[in-house]
């Protein structure tokens, strides 16, 4: 048997990229087609450095980074197979935040596995290399003539169908919770349309002011044949109760668990009877480890779990698993670039090798500053010049 690799170092690095033609909503918070507008975006890569030369990495750890210093002390000299103990160690260690380091980390782990048994992660789960069905997911909608009206949304799942997809998710408008009709107006169009031609999805992303209006677009949901609905009024997407009585008035199935963390909130969230489709996502539920325990226990209550966002990890994951249905691809608007495969196929030995590729436009990379927090974390920017 050899050695194990043993964590030597953890460090982190930032990167810059714009989006054309994408802005923000009345509220900041979503993104939305915006012609001629240049969206800075920044992101974070964490790696995970070994002993033995390997180093596990994740793109874009977003908020986790806070939670990456608190543990990285905790990390050095620990056994990087050790993925259980980790998982549970951190588990605990981050009980007070949102736990979302217990993710990335754990990605990272597994991805070292991979590197030094020379195997892509889905079989390390037991998966095979398959193509997997997407749904086309939309920004929201806008006041800006990308997504304006139902008819825009109308006319991009056209197109999105042309371009071979069989499934379409809406993303509303930010203002829903001023304007019911429309978002009723667009599910309503969009099941005559598809009737019998695309499996309709929507997600209001919580912006629906209350119960009963959530109840007034389930309704139209059931009137058009939706597929499912999701997170639908401003909750959060974290009470029990409220869903299950929605469940109860309203036969689209319903998907939540994508605002709640790991394993035991969304064993609760099922045995409350508040949800038909469980979400889960390895950057927000315990990476591999922590999606692969909601997985299994979602099956054994006969549900499916569906992956929160599109991404290598995902697509192993969903390799790997029978309960599923869709991998979510990216976000996109009639305006902007689009998707160009119904599929997408496992290809890689495993998920990003360098930073170069998770960057969305080339970056002369310049070192900026480097320092030191806390023993072996190192933290590096790179920025366009």
């Amino acid at each position: 048997m050899n050695p194990s690799p043993k964590i030597t170092k953890v460090s982190v690095t930032t990167y810059e990229h714009e989006l054309e033609n994408v802005g923000k909503d009345y509220n900041t918070f979503n993104m939305v087609y915006e012609a001629g507008s240049k969206l800075k975006q920044s992101g974070t890569v964490l790696q995970i450095h070994t002993d033995q030369g390997i180093v596990g990495e994740y793109p874009d750890i977003g908020r986790a980074i806070g939670d990456i210093q608190t543990v990285a002390q905790y990390l050095i000299g620990k056994d990087a197979l050790s993925r259980e103990s980790i998982y549970n160690d951190t588990k605990r260690g981050l009980r007070h935040g949102a736990q979302l380091g217990v993710g990335v980390i754990d990605i990272c782990l597994w991805d070292i596995a991979g590197k030094l048994y020379d195997e892509p992660l889905y079989r390390l789960l037991g998966g095979e290399r398959k193509p997997l069905p997407a749904y086309a997911s939309t920004l929201h909608g806008d006041e800006n003539g990308g997504l304006q009206t139902p008819e825009d949304f109308a006319d991009f799942a056209e197109q999105c169908y042309e371009m071979g997809y069989r499934s379409f998710k809406v993303h509303g408008w930010g203002l829903a919770r001023d304007n019911m009709k429309r978002e009723i107006d667009n599910v309503l169009k969009l099941g005559k349309q598809f009737e019998g031609r695309m499996d309709l999805l929507i997600d209001p992303a919580c912006e629906i002011k209350n119960f009963g209006d959530a109840l007034k677009l389930g309704q139209a949901c059931d009137e058009a044949g939706f597929f499912w609905w999701e997170d639908p009024y401003q909750d959060g997407g974290v009470s029990q109760f409220a869903h299950r009585k929605l469940r109860q008035m309203v036969k689209t199935p319903l998907l939540q668990t994508e605002h709640i963390r790991l394993l035991e909130q969304h064993v609760d969230f099922i045995v409350a009877e508040g949800t038909d489709y469980v979400r889960a996502g390895a950057h927000e539920d315990g990476g591999v480890t922590g999606a692969m325990k909601i997985a299994h226990a979602s099956e054994g209550f006969g549900l499916d779990v569906e992956l929160h966002g599109p991404g290598p990890v995902h697509r192993h994951i969903m390799s790997s698993i029978r309960n599923t249905n869709f991998l979510n691809l990216v976000s996109y608007t009639r305006r902007s670039k689009q998707p160009k495969r119904l599929f997408t196929s496992v290809t890689t030995m495993i998920w990003t090798r360098s930073i170069a590729t998770v960057t969305c436009s080339p970056l002369k990379d310049q070192e900026l500053a480097c320092r030191s927090i806390g023993t072996g974390f190192e933290r590096t920017k790179l920025t366009k010049v």
